[in-house]
């Protein structure tokens, strides 16, 4: 018996490592493909049945993950590879998985810090807003749509509350649904999807002159149609919506 199962996942080698060959690769182009994204589904499937096999009932981690294998390809870096981020942590939490370990935190493209400067890349920014809205109680977000990817969770330290993860991965198209009570929205948008800075509800996240990190500002948006623009992505926090798997 384990206490643990635990796998690693990367959907693709990077570019710096091809030469080693037979490997799967991706590219910029794809990396707001249902196919690249759901690689993911694909290597948990795996995993998951030798974990049934043998260790029934052991908590799944994965204890290695980012964009691709090898130091990640260059988007990494970019808010292009958030979408991939943020899409994994849900496909993933709704699987059962326990705990996501991302590699890494200051050192090749896939960091979350830029390993000189030590600034916070996109895919820091989406951890934090992750930790801060996303609890562990992970809810039925209903039937995502084929460019809008949907996940819900409890709303840390808030009784009752939701909050509901819209991946809008069309580059051209917004999209749409209603909501059905009044929210905080916090929207993460870029100048190009390949920009190194990322920001919120349109002002960029950047650490104060102290290195204190800056207050994670929402714009509330009252019940009704709610359309998210080509990619994007969106946390709406619902303080009130009083889901009875979320008291405590």
């Amino acid at each position: 018996m384990v206490d643990i199962f635990s796998y690693h996942h990367y959907g693709a080698v990077s570019r710096r490592c091809a030469a080693m060959g037979g490997a799967a690769q991706t590219t910029a182009a794809a990396a707001l493909s249902d196919e690249w994204l759901s690689r993911t589904d694909a290597s948990y499937t795996v995993y998951a049945a030798l974990r049934d096999r043998f260790a029934p009932g052991a908590p799944i981690w994965i204890t290695e993950t980012a964009e691709s294998a090898c130091g990640g390809n260059p988007w990494a870096a970019e808010f292009l590879d958030t979408f991939r981020y943020l899409d994994q942590l849900g496909r993933l939490a709704r699987r059962g998985v326990n705990v996501i370990f991302h590699n890494t935190l200051a050192a090749s493209e896939y960091a979350l810090l830029d390993p000189n400067t030590f600034t916070p890349r996109p895919n820091y920014w989406a951890a934090l807003l992750w930790h801060r809205l996303m609890g562990r109680t992970v809810l039925d977000a209903g039937a995502s749509q084929a460019n809008l990817h949907l996940y819900a969770q409890c709303l840390p330290g808030r009784a009752g509350g939701v909050t509901l993860l819209a991946i809008n991965t069309s580059r051209t198209q917004n999209e749409s649904f209603d909501l059905s009570s009044a929210a905080d929205r916090y929207t993460l948008t870029a100048p190009g999807l390949d920009a190194t800075t990322v920001q919120l509800n349109g002002r960029e996240l950047k650490l104060q002159s102290d290195d204190a990190l800056p207050d994670l500002q929402s714009v509330r948006v009252p019940a009704g149609p709610v359309t998210f623009a080509p990619a994007t992505i969106t946390f709406l926090a619902v303080r009130d919506a009083g889901n009875g798997s979320c008291r405590n």
